[in-house]
């Protein structure tokens, strides 16, 4: 549509097709319809014609944090403290150190039984890569999250809290 058959249908010359005659006098040209009294634009052209005026368009997606490690603003480096490196511990008391380079360690705690309300003692026993050798039966150690080190293995030694009397 030309210039002149826009001025043929009524439609001032600054006006674009569609925008009513009398729009507020403090929007600027060219906005869309609703976001003047900060409402969003209802059509995807009215999405267009926002985004080709400069001003920016939210699309309504959440920016919440991104996945993955977290990259330093000023220099684009991996940061060293991310959720990532953050590894769980657990302490419990070593069973069995039958294995070479590896020890079973049995960890227990107490949870509230869901329906009965009762402290009930649960265990879980974790293989844990011991490099040295160094965990006996009966000791109390530390353990800590790692990479998988063979098919039952994703835990190492990280310290002996105590030794066995």
């Amino acid at each position: 549509m030309t210039e002149e058959e826009k001025n043929q249908n009524g439609a001032p010359e600054g006006t674009p097709e569609g925008t009513p005659e009398g729009t507020p006098e403090g929007t600027p040209e060219g906005t869309p319809e609703g976001a003047a009294e900060g409402r969003p634009p209802e059509t995807p052209q009215d999405l267009i014609e926002g985004a080709d005026s400069g001003e920016t368009v939210e699309a309504g997606l959440d920016l919440g944090p991104a996945k993955g490690p977290a990259l330093d603003q000023d220099e684009g480096q991996v940061q060293s403290d991310t959720e990532r490196n953050r590894r769980k511990e657990r302490v419990g008391l070593v069973v069995s150190d039958a294995p070479e380079k590896t020890v079973t360690v049995s960890v227990e705690a107490l949870v509230r039984h869901p329906k009965y309300k009762k402290r009930v003692r649960r265990s879980k026993k974790f293989m844990v890569h011991d490099e040295g050798n160094e965990a006996q039966v009966g000791d109390t150690v530390r353990i800590i999250e790692t990479r998988p080190i063979s098919a039952r293995k994703r835990w190492r030694l990280a310290n002996i809290v105590s030794r066995a009397e």
